[in-house]
């Protein structure tokens, strides 16, 4: 198991209405680990609960403790129960959050519109 000598990773939130994954990476953007609600043994609609976010951040946070990763970067994507939750149980287990950042897409023309209606 490799240690890393520095002290910060980034964490990337994917969160749907149907699932929720958590990513942790180094500076580099090189993957350490992941936990997906699916992976912990959540199934069908239990999957977006905030149970599961819980769970997901509980075991991203013990990774990067025995990483040695005491400071993160939050980057969270999509919308979901589980984003708020997350963010409160990796503060709890002794992370320094050193920043949150959404990156959730967002259209800037929206959808396309119907066609006139001809008479």
């Amino acid at each position: 198991m490799k240690i890393y000598d520095y002290n910060y990773g980034i964490i990337y939130i994917n969160s749907t209405f149907n699932n929720t994954v958590s990513t942790l990476t180094d500076l580099k953007g090189n993957t350490i680990g992941w936990f997906s609600s699916g992976v912990l043994g959540f199934k069908g609609p239990k999957k977006s609960t905030s149970l599961a976010s819980q769970s997901i951040s509980e075991k991203i946070s013990i990774l990067a403790y025995k990483k040695n990763i005491k400071i993160v970067d939050i980057y969270i994507k999509g919308i979901s129960i589980g984003k708020e939750t997350i963010l409160r149980i990796i503060n709890n287990c002794g992370i320094y959050i050193r920043s949150i950042t959404d990156i959730t897409p967002l259209p800037y023309n929206g959808c396309r519109k119907k066609k006139k209606r001809r008479v």
